[in-house]
């Protein structure tokens, strides 16, 4: 990496995840010709939740944040980029999803509508009347909800989604279908959340990851995730852009000059950077910020595949183990309450069943987690390997190797999980469309030429770089976008 030194740019970027990394592509890339940008990262590597790195054995490549992503391959501003030509390429397992019960039978989101209702049963019918009149929208609605509120491009398709996605999934699965394997799926989609089942718009998150499944997939990176913000910082390098590592900013003064600063951080960091910029207001607008539920998250190195006693299992990339709507439903109700479930819902990947640059031959990874209170110090581990086990009997027979990150750990890791937070916040009905605070432009704040680019904005957590885009969109259109910084650096 190179050494910037005090010289001054157009503008600098703090923090190099997917959407650090975006907002600085977005700039370098500006018509007719870019702009001088620096993107400053204080960890020893850049990605944020797109890394990759040997967590357990020699050999293993493990995903430290994000494995699976129908996001990116969706997202209007990756879609936008030459990234196959900087090394990223998408595996796309056969089928994006599955969700075991017991008995040995499974639920499974199938790329095809029709040929998921196959495996639901008596709701069929009902999941292909559903997801079927969606589909075809899917383009419109991912560029009217990738970003912040406005008034849409596509208001049909939107008012369609909106009606439903509006409710709590619990309501919406039961309501929609009457069968065990139907409901499950679905709320196991929905809670992706991060959020018990019973509050408004998780059905939202159940439609959109659904319908992606069918329109995208749910692909996974050759070689890891980290694959991701290499693609991005090559490009970006290819623009001119210049990135430095291990340069934590604490405040405005470890800046070089620059009259446009974005920073891929939370409200929390924000206020400790740059706090004696804002007005009281918003500096108590930020400090009210809500985090929510923190991640508790196992990685294996095993001998063999996972023995799922439901075949369909092996042809998924992501797995939901949680069991029926009300076992999903009342774990995700005792996090919200501060508690940590017997049978938590967990969220699980084996991107070496098609990816062989994985593991070494013959063996696999295993990338999964679940939701736990925020900075919850509880080991979860025990809790998540009996829930494998139940679904894949001698599953722990195969290990070789484990390692365990609880909310300390994956803060420690990258400060923009507060609490083990990954989501950058609380993705709630008064927290989506106003994150970090209700302003007209929500990446702006009130010190000139200084913008939020991270997850903490509209549209929220996911790896799709809208986020930064969107920010270095509003820096750009701003009449005082290059006015002067407050403070001496900006000068």
């Amino acid at each position: 990496m190179s050494d910037a030194g005090a010289r001054p740019y157009d503008a600098v970027v703090v923090g190099s995840g997917p959407n650090g990394l975006a907002a600085a592509v977005t700039l370098a890339r500006r018509a007719p010709a870019g702009l001088s940008v620096l993107l400053m990262e204080a960890e020893d590597s850049i990605g944020g939740g797109a890394r990759s790195a040997e967590l357990t054995l020699p050999g293993f490549v493990h995903d430290v944040c994000s494995a699976v992503h129908p996001l990116a391959v969706a997202s209007p501003f990756f879609r936008s980029l030459p990234l196959a030509g900087h090394g990223l390429s998408w595996i796309h397992p056969p089928a994006p999803l599955a969700h075991p019960m017991d008995g040995g039978t499974a639920a499974v989101l199938e790329r095809s509508v029709q040929a998921t209702g196959a495996t639901l049963g008596p709701d069929a019918r009902a999941y292909g009347r559903l997801m079927a009149p969606l589909v075809g929208t899917t383009d419109d609605l991912i560029h009217d909800l990738l970003g912040p509120l406005k008034l849409p491009r596509h208001p049909l398709a939107l008012a369609r989604f909106g009606a439903l996605a509006m409710l709590p999934a619990a309501s919406l699965a039961r309501v929609l279908f009457r069968g065990e394997r139907a409901r499950a799926l679905f709320a196991g989609i929905a809670a992706h959340a991060i959020q018990p089942l019973e509050r408004p718009l998780t059905g939202a998150f159940g439609l959109l990851l659904g319908l992606l499944g069918h329109a995208y997939g749910w692909p996974v990176p050759r070689g890891g995730s980290g694959r991701i913000a290499d693609a991005l910082a090559s490009y970006f390098r290819a623009l001119g852009g210049e990135i430095v590592t291990r340069r934590p900013v604490r405040s405005l003064d470890d800046l070089p000059p620059a009259p446009l600063v974005l920073f891929d951080v939370t409200p929390r960091q924000l206020l400790a950077i740059a706090g004696g910029c804002f007005p009281p207001r918003y500096r108590r607008q930020l400090a009210g910020y809500r985090y929510g539920a923190g991640a508790f998250k196992v990685d294996w190195a095993l001998d063999g595949p996972i023995p799922w006693a439901a075949p369909a299992c092996a042809r998924a990339g992501t797995v939901h183990l949680g069991g029926t709507l009300e076992e999903i439903a009342a774990a995700e109700r005792a996090v919200g309450r501060g508690e940590h479930p017997e049978r938590p819902f967990v969220l699980l990947a084996q991107q070496s069943l098609f990816d062989n640059t994985r593991a070494p031959q013959g063996k696999h990874t295993v990338w999964a987690y679940c939701h736990v209170p925020n900075g919850s110090g509880f080991d979860m581990t025990d809790r998540i390997e009996r829930q494998i086990e139940r679904f894949a009997p001698g599953f722990r027979e195969r290990i070789l190797a484990r390692q365990a990150r609880g909310p300390a750990e994956m803060e420690r890791h990258n400060a923009n999980y507060v609490g083990g937070d990954i989501g950058g916040g609380v993705q709630d009905v008064r927290q989506l469309f106003t994150r970090p605070v209700l302003r007209a432009v929500p990446y702006s704040t009130p010190a000139e030429g200084l913008y939020l680019c991270s997850s903490s904005t509209p549209p929220g957590g996911g790896v799709h770089g809208m986020c930064g885009f969107s920010a270095a969109q509003a820096a750009l259109r701003s009449r005082h976008g290059l006015g002067a910084l407050c403070g001496p650096r900006g000068s």
